[in-house]
C-alpha cells in the first residue's frame, strides 16, 4: 500500500501557535519527534516519501544503534502493518509553521509558511493542498 502524497502542500494547521516557521527544540535533553523530523528534512529537500519520514523518525527515537539492513527491513514492515498517522498529524505544519511540500515523486520538502514558494503552492492549481490536523477541537 503506497502511503505517500504527490504533487501536495499539507499546509499549516489553522491553530497554528506561530506566524512564522520555528526550528523546533529538544525536551528534557530528548530529541522530540518534530525535531527528528525536521533534522531529517531540512538538510535534504525532496529525498525522503512520507513513508520513509515516519519509519525513519520512529527507528531514529527508539534507541537502536547499528541495527542491519536486514533488521530495519523487517521493522519497517511490521511498522506498517499497523496503521499510521500521516504527516499531517507531524508536528512541524501543526505548531512549528512549516508547509510539507511533496513533489511528483512524492518526496517532500519543509516550507516555511512564510516563504513565497509556500505562498505560490497555495495558489498552484496543479498542487493539491491539505491543512495539518487542528491541535484542538472546535
Amino acid at each position: 500500500m503506497d502511503l505517500n502524497y504527490y504533487r501536495t502542500l499539507i499546509a499549516v494547521a489553522e491553530d497554528c501557535p506561530v506566524r512564522s516557521a520555528v526550528v523546533p527544540e529538544g525536551r528534557g535533553g530528548r530529541r522530540t519527534v518534530a525535531v527528528v523530523q525536521y533534522e531529517m528534512l531540512a538538510g535534504r529537500p525532496y529525498v525522503y516519501t512520507q513513508e520513509d519520514v515516519l519509519f525513519e523518525s520512529w527507528v531514529r527515537r527508539q534507541d537502536m544503534p547499528d541495527i542491519s539492513e536486514e533488521r530495519r527491513a523487517a521493522l519497517r514492515d511490521e511498522f506498517f502493518s499497523r496503521s499510521q498517522a500521516c504527516l499531517r498529524a507531524s508536528p512541524l505544519p501543526k505548531q512549528y509553521g512549516w508547509g510539507l511540500a511533496f513533489d511528483a515523486e512524492g518526496r517532500v520538502a519543509l516550507c516555511p509558511m512564510e516563504s513565497g514558494e509556500y505562498a505560490a503552492l497555495l495558489e498552484d492549481e496543479g498542487t493539491t493542498v491539505l491543512k495539518a490536523m487542528r491541535s484542538r477541537r472546535t
